[in-house]
């Protein structure tokens, strides 16, 4: 298992990742040129020797719910290679019925700042972006918040409801 310091040099030698040193000693790494709302490229690094890598676009890697693969046991070689493909897999321009061809991330963004979702008996939710998260509302009550677009996205559809039209 690498150290700590090593896993930190290892991600600090990608010049496209910009670190940012969080609470509890963990550090973050994020990648600014992301063409996708996910901009975290190395989450929660510790001391302990946990820390992940989002591998949310990558297939061939276990990850969590929000797309993140554990490093707590690769070697220098895997964990080059995993943070390598991450950056690739984010600067790939995103696909889907969410992207119109030609529209920047930011005006895609703005676009999805606030929108309707329906569920086959009728009900209404509203999802808007804030403090770059999302918000999951039924009326006036917050429901859930979710870091992406995209997971929010899979949820809503995973619980039967559609964008309104």
């Amino acid at each position: 298992m690498l150290s700590f310091q090593e896993k930190l040099d290892i991600l600090s030698s990608f010049p496209e990742l910009t670190r940012n040193d969080v609470s509890m000693g963990r550090v973050n790494f994020h990648f600014e040129g992301s063409l996708h709302e996910k901009k975290t490229v190395g989450y929660r690094l510790h001391p302990n020797g946990s820390g992940y890598i989002y591998a949310g676009l990558l297939k061939g890697y276990e990850t969590d719910g929000k797309g993140y693969a554990s490093i707590r046991d690769l070697d220098e070689k895997q964990l080059r290679e995993l943070a390598a493909a991450s950056i690739k897999s984010l600067s790939a321009p995103p696909s889907g019925p969410a992207r119109e061809p030609g529209q920047s991330r930011a005006a895609r963004k703005r676009r999805m700042a606030r929108t309707a979702w329906v569920s086959p008996e009728g009900d209404e939710l509203e999802l808007r972006s804030e403090d770059d998260l999302w918000y999951l509302y039924a009326g006036m009550n917050l429901e859930m918040a979710f870091e992406t677009f995209e997971e929010a996205e899979e949820y809503l559809q995973e619980e039967g409801f559609q964008p309104k039209a």
